[in-house]
């Protein structure tokens, strides 16, 4: 090789200047391809206790959530125990379709059950996908209704440009968020349940006599760190969420699409290091409006996409078709799983200094097999969303106004079945403001990534006779 090549440079034809403009052509080309690596991955520094963005990296692009969607299924669950629907040892009854999840999972036998804390506890160390596909049956009384459920909850947040399809995150083409929307269900889960975020900062568990050790291995090992939870599955890449609290600043901070577990770690711990310090102590109260809507006679419908989304702009990391494309296939469908635990064994060490933190092991109660009692079952709720005054959650369409949220629903419903392909991706919410002392209802269609996505989009439905126009979240 070495041969040929040098007999290349040397023997060659072409002029020696011809060859250092192609050489020149082929470093730029390389350079593209690095920045394009780059470019895949995500990332937002949030202060916790102001809302200023302390740092930001493609933090609007699409991206898979991975084990991320846990996060919400939780905040679901937190809201059912605050409302005295369930307690924590109420009994989770594991269905066939639950317990057939793919690894990682606690491996409950259809018809078993566990506690809701035990379930919990899975999901927040092991990350157990038919934990959380069973808490969402409990909940929303099948997966699909549970992930309307999700994704009207995350446009009362203020998350529009997320959509969620099951409770665990395994891959489905159709599920997607943003790092941006990612960081506000991080400061939303504990400024609205104090009192369940200590969950968060589990790193094992008893199952009976098995300790089950936890992913996050920042716990314990950077200063402050106290959750909230890892992801991974091919498509998405190595995903992270953190929260830090030193006593006087708070963070969240989020990285999503890593090549490793252990780039992620390193990554998330340079940006900790670097913006905690930069933080404010002083804060202004809650930043994440609480979405508990007001009692309404009918609930609205969550529109989901009709067909399945897009993938995300640009690919977490290099993955075949066939990855994505087969969501079911047990050998692709992964979650939190070995994989992330060989990765972080092969990945260099954080460089940061380690601490040594006693490992708290708790017992969760057992709890004989039970029948869900259809009174755990919460229906869709309304989409009523609640801008966060901390995080800016995207580009919306408004379609129409109106004083009654029933027109606004029903002219989203109408819009909808006007234009099917320019709304495939977005959804549907109304949202509340008051105009001389009278509350009127927007229709809005949100779930776009850009500005100019949101642009394109209206000038496609204008060209259909629908007035609209792009508003910024």
């Amino acid at each position: 090789m070495r041969q040929a090549l040098s007999g290349f440079v040397f023997k060659s034809a072409f002029p020696l200047k011809t060859i250092m403009i192609l050489a020149m052509a082929m470093t730029f080309v390389v350079a593209d391809v690095a920045s394009s690596l780059a470019a895949k991955s995500a990332a937002i520094v949030v202060d916790a206790k102001t809302g200023k963005v302390l740092y930001s990296a493609n933090a609007d692009g699409r991206r898979y959530p991975a084990s991320l969607t846990k996060m919400m299924t939780l905040y679901l669950t937190f809201e059912a125990m605050a409302k005295g629907k369930i307690s924590r040892n109420s009994p989770v009854v594991f269905s066939a379709h639950a317990s057939a999840e793919a690894p990682t999972k606690l491996g409950v036998k259809p018809g078993g059950s566990v506690a809701v804390e035990t379930a919990i506890l899975s999901i927040v160390t092991k990350s157990a996908n038919d934990s959380a596909t069973a808490l969402g049956e409990m909940l929303g009384g099948n997966e699909t209704n549970f992930a309307r459920m999700m994704t009207a909850k995350a446009r009362q947040l203020g998350m529009n440009g997320t959509v969620f399809r099951n409770a665990n995150g395994l891959p489905d083409p159709g599920q997607f968020t943003t790092a941006r929307d990612m960081a506000t269900l991080g400061i939303a889960l504990r400024e609205h349940f104090p009192q369940y975020y200590g969950y968060f900062a589990q790193r094992s568990f008893l199952y009976g006599r098995q300790r089950i050790n936890g992913h996050n291995r920042l716990l314990g090992r950077i200063k402050g760190v106290d959750g909230i939870k890892t992801g991974y599955t091919r498509a998405s890449g190595f995903n992270l969420v953190s929260s830090v609290n030193d006593g006087n600043r708070r963070l969240v901070a989020v990285v999503m699409g890593g090549t490793s577990g252990g780039s992620r770690d390193n990554q998330m711990a340079g940006l900790i290091n670097t913006y905690l310090p930069r933080a404010s102590t002083r804060g202004g109260g809650d930043l994440v409006a609480k979405a508990d809507s007001n009692p309404i006679s009918a609930l609205a419908k969550v529109l989901l996409p009709k067909h399945d989304a897009p993938t995300p702009d640009e690919k977490p990391v290099a993955v075949a078709e066939a990855d994505t494309a087969v969501a079911d296939d047990a050998t692709v469908a992964q979650g939190d799983s070995e994989d992330e635990d060989t990765a972080e064994a092969e990945a260099p060490k954080l460089v940061v200094p380690a601490k040594k933190v006693k490992t708290v092991i708790v017992s969760a109660p057992k709890v004989a097999t039970a029948q869900v009692v259809a009174a755990y079952a919460e229906p869709t709720p309304a989409v009523d969303p609640v801008s966060t005054a901390s995080v800016p959650s995207g580009w919306a369409i408004q379609v129409a106004s109106s004083p009654k949220q029933s027109e606004a629903q029903a002219f989203l419903d109408k819009t909808t079945k006007q234009a099917p392909k320019v709304l495939a991706n977005a959804s549907g919410f109304t949202v509340a403001f008051d105009k001389d002392g009278a509350t009127y209802y927007r229709a809005r269609f949100g779930g776009f990534g850009s500005k100019d996505a949101a642009w394109k989009a209206c000038t496609a439905l204008k060209k259909k006779k629908i007035e609209c126009y792009a508003v910024q979240q």
